[in-house]
């Protein structure tokens, strides 16, 4: 079998199997609008018979006329009762066609804020792992895409059902006068729809193959044009390199599609002619019965109408229809998105974090595997946390410090061992629950692009009415400063996104996000680098304040600072995955170990 033909036939088994997308997809319509939904689709009802009640009046009219011309009657009474009737139904018909694209733009806002909320809730449910794999990136790109693209398959849905009542009707009365006449419409319109729906299919396979090339340039597009990279750009000279690798990207996606187009162009013209050949064959036939008297002239205009409608609807009909098996094709990876479940999840009846924590966490043989990596990044490390204590974890990049505390989070689960929690494991616990009782300040926190306000309140989203707690907050991490010289202060929209926003300097942000700490106000503290970005004055005077932030807590440090690590009641040095020293400042430097080598060149380096 040529590679042509078995992509053909492969194309529509797939497109076939995709029209089971559409059902669910529906039902999401309906969700995000019933009444509108509903609505439309009685105007669409409606709007869909009145061609051939049009067709039916004007028949009646045409006939009246012939038979006064011709003399064999007087115009009959009812005669302008028809033209007011056509003249009626042709100002309905314009009408409902406004009504039923009132009601297309209701669903689509509807169905847009609907599906968008739902990918976003979805996507805030999956696991950490999810966005670390780039096939899977690959999918929730789509997706998100797909959320909101797919509101064409959507209108063509409903312009498919008018577009089936319309054919039905037209194609009944068609099919009263002669099946033949019928029969030769379809057959000359089915090979054009088959042609447009293979092209259409392999339209598909070609993007889901530029998917992965579409991000790139979605990344060199976004590079080239960002306030972080500027500078660099500017510095480096990256202008030239970043155009000449979008441009050759570029070139090999505009190529395979230019290629596309050029053949759907070249087969589209060609099965055109022969559906066109159908339908003036069809009216030929009319004519001929005409002047032959088999037919009156009213019923030769009916016919004819009723022919050229036809012909338009069926191909429409099949257009539409393959463009909603197309489209369903494209569905594939938003319900894939939306079936997919996480792994980590709360197991039923799990139990509530406890308030307050007695005995700390426990990390008992722990081992950790990335996902897709082969070399582990945890091996057998065991190690207590007690409640009130403040311990820092220290050692090369890749040594496993940030991983620690994912799974003390429950971001990640162990690949082997097991965290305890109050002697109970991890996984017993319901995570919404366990994440209320933990601070976490990564160093790469977020910098949203919210009010000086907000910023802060996302560290306890449900107080961001509070003011009092926010300032209080930002007091305690020194923001209060920053915020202070902002022009509205509190309410001062912070990022350059939108009009009116005011950027900050790396230790500004830092301040920010230190306060959502102090807001949070959790059992458990963890900070990973939190001073990177600070002066040393400032940092100074924020671990000053250490103390009250980490009082009673138990509080977990990540930091390359040594001034900062010191003030731990007890430190971690990590290697290899695994503890290689374990105690306090005092009692590391008189080991003279791995921890007093690191510390004193980061000393000398002051010195």
């Amino acid at each position: 079998m040529p590679d042509e033909t078995r992509t053909f036939w492969t194309g529509w088994q797939e497109r076939l199997r995709a029209l089971s997308n559409v059902p669910p997809v529906l039902r999401i319509v309906w969700d995000s609008g019933p009444g509108v939904v509903a609505s439309g689709l009685v105007f669409r009802a409606v709007a869909a018979l009145l061609p051939l009640a049009m067709l039916a009046v004007s028949r009646l009219i045409i006939d009246s006329i012939v038979a006064v011309v011709s003399g064999k009657r007087a115009l009959q009474s009812d005669f302008w009762w028809l033209v007011g009737i056509e003249f009626a139904l042709a100002i309905l018909a314009g009408a409902l066609g406004r009504v039923v694209d009132y009601c297309d733009a209701l669903l689509a806002d509807r169905y847009t804020r609907y599906v968008s909320v739902r990918v976003m809730e979805h996507a805030s449910q999956l696991d950490l792992a999810a966005y670390e794999d780039p096939v899977f990136y690959d999918k929730l790109e789509r997706a998100r895409v797909q959320a909101t693209d797919r509101l064409g398959m959507i209108q063509s849905t409903g312009r498919l059902l008018q577009l089936a009542i319309t054919t039905i009707s037209l194609s009944a009365s068609i099919l009263f006068f002669s099946p033949w006449l019928l029969l030769l419409l379809v057959i000359c319109v089915v090979p054009a729809f088959l042609g447009e729906s293979h092209f259409a299919f392999l339209g598909y396979s070609q993007n889901i193959r530029q998917t992965p090339v579409k991000r790139q340039l979605d990344y060199l597009r976004t590079l080239g044009a960002s306030k972080e990279a500027a500078k660099e750009l500017k510095l480096f000279g990256l202008r030239g390199f970043l155009s000449e690798r979008y441009q050759q990207l570029f070139s090999g996606i505009y190529e395979q599609n230019v290629s596309l187009a050029r053949r759907r162009l070249m087969a589209g013209a060609v099965l055109s002619v022969i559906g066109t050949l159908g339908y003036y064959g069809a009216y030929a036939w009319v004519i001929l019965q005409t002047l032959r008297g088999a037919l009156s002239v009213g019923t030769m205009t009916f016919l004819a109408g009723a022919l050229a409608g036809a012909s338009s609807n069926i191909q429409s009909m099949f257009s539409t229809f393959s463009s909603i098996a197309d489209q369903a094709l494209f569905l594939t990876d938003l319900l894939a998105f939306f079936a997919f479940r996480p792994k980590l999840t709360s197991k039923p009846n799990a139990l509530p974090a406890p308030r307050p924590i007695r005995r700390g966490f426990e990390f008992r043989d722990v081992g950790f595997l990335y996902p897709g990596t082969s070399r582990p990044v945890l091996n057998s490390l065991s190690f207590r946390l007690e409640p009130g204590e403040r311990m820092a974890l220290i050692g090369e990049n890749g040594q496993g410090k940030t991983t620690i505390v994912k799974l003390l989070a429950r971001l990640y689960d162990p690949t082997s061992g097991t965290i305890l929690l109050d002697g109970v494991d991890l996984r017993e616990y319901d995570i919404e629950d366990l994440c209320r009782e933990i601070g976490v300040i990564f160093q790469d926190f977020m910098r949203y692009d919210f009010t000086a306000k907000e910023n802060i309140a996302v560290g306890r989203i449900e107080e961001k009415d509070q003011r009092d707690r926010i300032v209080a907050a930002a007091q305690k991490s020194m923001a209060d400063s920053v915020i202070a010289r902002l022009p509205l202060k509190y309410d001062q929209m912070l990022g350059r996104r939108f009009d009116g926003g005011v950027d900050l300097s790396g230790g500004e942000w830092q301040k920010l996000a230190l306060a959502r700490a102090y807001l949070r106000d959790a059992q458990v503290l963890i900070l990973d680098e939190p001073t990177a970005a600070l002066d040393a004055r400032s940092e100074y005077e924020v671990f000053q304040k250490f103390a009250e932030l980490t009082a009673g807590k138990m509080a977990l440090l990540i930091s390359h600072r040594f001034s900062t690590v010191r003030m731990s009641d007890r430190i971690l040095v990590l290697e290899s995955g695994r503890i290689a020293e374990d105690g306090s400042h005092s009692r590391l430097m008189a080991l003279g170990g791995l921890y007093a080598a690191m510390f004193e060149m980061q000393a000398a380096s002051y010195r």
